[in-house]
């Protein structure tokens, strides 16, 4: 059975036939090697895909140590390759192996993380490798390079030099690797959004190459989700009126997220509208002996937390002017008539039902992410899945994620707090979403199911007598 037809829908999932009937008598052994760090949303979608998988696979997953393949220390950098030799052990018994890879997840330093690919490439019978992160090329400057050479910025030099190899070792090594590997067992790629296709195919010459936006609710968990999530499972807004307007964004508390445009949007709407931030600082980054998170400061920065109308006169005068005002009579001027500190909600870390429940209750959920270079997202996927009003900034990841499901998205340029402001409080552009998504959990099986069997030239592989011709495959609408 042609790759294509299989993903022509999901109703061939009901009728197998040639390799896949041999599914329906005996469920292949599948690997899927990914961390399970709940810190890390790559866990969180691998949880879906046991889901979603668990029907037609007999699935183990291998979870990535993440303490020894991060360490830079000598010794546990060591404990780290013993750690994945000892997965390369174990799934070279299986069927067909899933790699869910994020470079960070096998290592800090590239050499490590190309190291540790390999030997995994070399242990799977099949493989198919998911890329949350598909690099390009890098492009060396010898402009900037020169400059620095020139004006005795060594530093600057050293630091170009090695920024360039690391990338060119995440992009070109890793390809190479996959291309050599290709020629000899059957490999895989899945990547999510058509801009990945595009260069999985031509920029890095893989010859089975599939694509799908992340995908993690089902119809029924979705379902439950809905009718689980009420604002009164969450205390922090008890005290809020029935009829308050609640925008919330979500995940760990970091620069690139983007929430400082929000506040800044939350001037310009009524005080209706209140701020729920979903998340906190990532243990990672909680800083030693500091009294407040950097960003958590800046902020309470832009919402004028705990300032007063005094901070903002002498502010406006200047440090080069010498106010004499005291000190203690800025209270006789009151709170900062901009302080937003009222209508701005931290609702913490919470647990993926928690999560998803605090999306759900969102009158609109917004994504003022910057641009990083990232190919997927978790929460615009699950905010969609949910049917909730999404309001994304105009990243390429959101635009390529808006191409599989149109007309769910509403845009706004990265860091326009107006324009911002301004949609939120618009009617929403789309109206509610009465029909099915065209690409769920069952398509998203599809392509696994697709990605992890038997191309019907697996004999000539076997012979090596062949190459398998490429296929580019995205299930039809």
């Amino acid at each position: 059975m042609a790759i294509h037809e299989l993903c022509s829908g999901t109703s061939q999932l009901s009728e197998p036939s040639g390799s896949l009937a041999v599914l329906a008598i005996r469920r292949e052994r599948l690997a899927i090697v990914s961390t399970r760090n709940k810190l890390c949303g790559i866990a969180a979608y691998t949880q879906a895909l046991e889901r979603q998988l668990a029907n037609i696979f007999d699935i183990t997953v291998f979870d990535l140590d993440q303490y020894l393949l991060r360490s830079q220390h000598p010794r546990v950098r060591a404990l780290g390759d013993r750690h994945i030799k000892d997965i390369c052990r174990a799934i070279g018994s299986f069927d067909t192996v899933n790699l869910q890879l994020e470079f960070g997840t096998l290592g800090r330093a590239a050499k490590d993380i190309e190291r540790r690919f390999r030997w995994l490439v070399a242990a799977a019978p099949r493989l198919s490798v998911t890329f949350h992160t598909l690099n390009r090329p890098p492009t060396f400057s010898p402009a900037a390079f020169a400059k620095a050479m020139i004006t005795f910025n060594w530093r600057l030099a050293i630091n170009i030099e090695a920024a360039f190899w690391r990338d060119n070792k995440l992009s070109s090594g890793i390809a190479k690797c996959l291309r050599r590997a290709q020629r000899q067992k059957p490999i895989s790629v899945i990547v999510h959004n058509r801009r990945d296709l595009s260069d999985a195919r031509h920029l890095h010459g893989f010859d089975r190459v599939f694509d799908h936006p992340l995908s993690f609710l089902s119809p029924v968990e979705t379902e439950s989700v809905l009718t689980h999530a009420t604002r009164r499972r969450f205390t922090q807004i008890d005290a809020l009126a029935s009829d308050t307007k609640l925008i919330g964004v979500f995940g760990f508390l970091n620069n690139y997220k983007g929430f400082g445009t929000v506040v800044r949007a939350l001037h310009h709407l009524s005080d209706d509208h209140h701020l729920l931030i979903f998340g906190g600082v990532h243990p990672n980054e909680i800083p030693s002996r500091a009294s407040i998170h950097p960003y958590i400061a800046s902020l309470f920065g832009e919402a004028h937390v705990d300032a007063t109308l005094y901070d903002q006169i002498r502010g406006a005068a200047g440090s080069g002017l010498n106010l004499d005002i005291d000190r203690h009579l800025a209270d006789l001027f009151g709170r900062h008539p901009r302080d937003l500190s009222g209508r701005i909600h931290f609702m913490g870390a919470l647990d993926d039902g928690d999560f998803l429940a605090g999306m759900a209750i969102c009158d609109v959920v917004v994504l003022p992410y910057l641009e990083v270079g990232q190919s997927s997202s978790g929460p615009i996927s699950q905010a969609v899945e949910l049917g909730c009003r999404v309001i994304a900034s105009r990243t390429h990841n959101f635009l390529e994620f808006a191409r599989y499901h149109p007309e769910t998205v509403e845009f706004f340029d990265i860091g326009n707090h107006l324009e911002l402001a301004e949609r939120i409080a618009a009617r929403r552009q789309y109206a509610a979403r009465r029909e099915r998504l065209h690409y769920t959990v069952e398509t998203n099986k599809t392509i696994y199911l697709a990605a992890n069997s038997v191309p019907e030239d697996a004999a000539l592989f076997r012979q090596g007598r062949s190459r398998p011709v490429r296929q580019d495959v995205r299930v039809a609408r």
